[in-house]
């Protein structure tokens, strides 16, 4: 199963700072978007999708694909990632928003707001993965 992350990001007083959301689910923790590559779509074409439908975003650009893994997920699967980079200019501090991607997230509400840094917050496993290859400081 092939997924792609998204590390949303933008720039605060010279700082870079992260997208992250709380579940509506307790249980699923502090995560970055991300979702599945659907058949016949790249990974590039799946972050985009996915950032659009699981944020509301409209206006960001990608910077730079980051890296590919493979990951075993909690359930046994393995999944193959793709980190992507991208940015943000204009956006709230905080919002809640409904997933329109349907599937495991119809209903759900995710509530968005950013990160100062790596250690800020504890992301849902396998999340935080790749955070270090962002430059928090400067611009």
């Amino acid at each position: 199963m092939n997924k792609a992350y998204g590390y949303v990001t933008r720039w605060r007083h010279g700082k870079r700072q992260v997208l992250v959301f709380r579940h509506s689910i307790p249980a699923a923790g502090i995560q970055i978007p991300k979702g599945t590559v659907k058949e016949g779509e790249t990974p590039l074409q799946a972050v985009v999708r996915e950032m659009k439908e699981e944020t509301g975003l409209e206006a960001f650009k990608v910077v730079r694909f980051l890296t590919e893994d493979d990951w075993n997920a909690d359930d046994g699967a393995v999944h193959h990632r793709f980190f992507y980079e991208m940015e943000v200019a204009v956006t709230p501090d905080e919002w809640d928003f409904r997933p329109v991607g349907g599937g495991e997230e119809e209903g759900l509400t995710f509530h968005y707001f950013w990160i100062n840094s790596i250690d800020e917050v504890e992301l849902a496993r396998g999340h935080a993965d790749y955070l270090h290859c962002l430059d928090f400081e400067g611009k």
